[in-house]
């Protein structure tokens, strides 16, 4: 599970050929490709080392990197045999280790595996909270992180459920984590993606397949190869596309769109829904043939309200994150443990992370404090709602949306005929929404900027 990582992407052959050579005599997993379309599969892998050519016949290094999950990018170094001022001075400009010239002596990258080889050796064995990401001491979070370590390494499929905001992305990323697969994760969003272009990222489809499709695309199952493929809100995914699914889940193999050849894949798939599976299966959303094909080992990811000896714990690890981001050393005020334990957090884990990023944007001082009147704003009651003064229009517009978003179990449809909307208005305010989220935006705070500028 230690074994180091090697990506190169470069158009010498003879180079490439002799570097993963030394890099598997220093045990290393060693991946190559020769342009910038063929590494595309390496997109999303976790990587300790990475070698890249400034010079690709359809594009350079630099093209490669911008399609890297930088978080997760290892050490870069860019290898060129035709330096110039322009490249290297773009190559310093972005995160790379290092900026070598080629013929490169095999001293200096022998030097170069050994250094990236002891790093990697120091992280240690075993499994750790680091390796899974997961905060909290509860009698659930303990039985949560136990199921985690008996089926991470195992084939078999697994089903994640929960209420939106449990954290089923982080499950998915700390099962794939310490699986000990040498492929990368690759996460896709069933219910994000347009379904007329589902099939295609999924998939993958061949030049010329449909309009539009001026070159092969590889689809997710193939880029996941050896690795994990986590599909989540899978419920939301077409009827059609189910069927084609279970096909590629029993087959093991992928027909691209528009191909005739299949291709065989390798992926462990991981999928997750906020739907409760059989009520899904019940309402035509989520075949049951394939639900069984994933379900080959089903966790359900406890709510907050049944975490609540996390939340405190939760709330300082946001709050450790921000201090670490921003260089301060803030603290959350001393009332705030009894705001936190007094609120239900319906939207779970996500909430609090909002909830503590919005207090934490607030804070004057050294002190974050919450306001108990944005903790407060949803009753306990499934079907009511309690607005208190103080609270903006916008405020009180989001908690209805997403108030009778769940109580109709994420049915759009359904949602925009009780609120007399279109549905079209209700997945452009969810857009919205998830947009704020990223931005650790509050929406009454944008609107109100807003309309400052329209008075203005």
């Amino acid at each position: 599970m230690n074994e180091p990582v090697l990506v190169i992407v470069d158009n010498d052959r003879t180079f490439t050929a002799q570097a993963a050579d030394l890099a598997r005599s220093h045990g290393f997993a060693t991946h190559v490709a020769h342009s910038v379309a063929e590494s595309e599969r390496f997109a999303c892998m976790p990587r300790d080392l990475s070698l890249l050519d400034t010079e690709l016949p359809d594009g350079s290094g630099f093209d490669v990197l911008e399609k890297f999950e930088l978080d997760d990018y290892g050490k870069i170094v860019f290898v060129t045999g035709d330096p110039t001022a322009e490249s290297a001075a773009r190559a310093v400009s972005m995160p790379v280790s290092d900026y070598l010239t080629k013929p490169l002596s095999l001293d200096k990258l022998d030097r170069l595996l050994r250094e990236v080889s002891i790093r990697v050796s120091r992280r240690g064995v075993g499994t750790s909270d680091a390796d899974l990401g997961l905060v909290g001491e509860s009698r659930a979070i303990r039985r949560l992180r136990t199921e985690i370590e008996k089926v991470a390494g195992c084939d078999v499929a697994v089903l994640l459920t929960g209420e939106t905001g449990t954290g089923k992305e982080i499950v998915a990323r700390a099962l794939h984590r310490i699986s000990g697969r040498r492929g990368p994760l690759v996460a896709v969003n069933c219910g994000a993606v347009a379904p007329e272009l589902l099939a295609s990222h999924l998939f993958g489809h061949e030049r010329g397949s449909f309009t539009g499709a001026n070159a092969r695309h590889i689809g997710v199952f193939e880029q996941a190869q050896h690795g994990t493929l986590f599909l989540d809100e899978i419920a939301e995914m077409p009827p059609q596309l189910q069927v084609y699914l279970l096909r590629v889940l029993e087959s093991g193999a992928v027909t691209r769109v528009g191909g005739s050849s299949e291709i065989a894949v390798a992926a462990r798939v991981i999928a997750a829904t906020n739907r409760y599976p059989h009520a899904a299966i019940g309402d035509g959303l989520l075949r049951e043939d394939l639900y069984y094909r994933l379900a080959g080992y089903e966790i359900s990811l406890p709510p907050l309200r049944d975490r609540e000896d996390d939340i405190l714990l939760l709330a300082h690890a946001f709050l450790d994150e921000l201090n670490a981001s921003n260089g301060t050393q803030r603290q959350l005020a001393p009332h705030c443990e009894h705001v936190l334990r007094q609120h239900s957090w319906p939207g779970n884990v996500r909430e609090l992370r909002s909830a503590i990023s919005r207090a934490y944007l607030m804070a004057e001082g050294d002190q974050v404090a919450l306001d108990p009147r944005r903790c407060a704003s949803v009753a306990d009651d499934q079907t009511q709602l309690v607005f208190h003064v103080g609270m903006t229009l916008a405020e009180m517009e989001t908690a209805m949306l997403l108030k009778t978003l769940k109580h109709y179990h994420g049915d759009k449809r359904a949602t925009a005929a009780a609120l007399g909307v279109s549905a079209r208005t209700v997945h452009n305010q969810l857009a919205r929404l998830k947009q704020l989220e990223t931005h650790n935006l509050h929406p009454g705070r944008v609107d109100r900027r807003a309309e400052t500028k329209r008075a203005g």
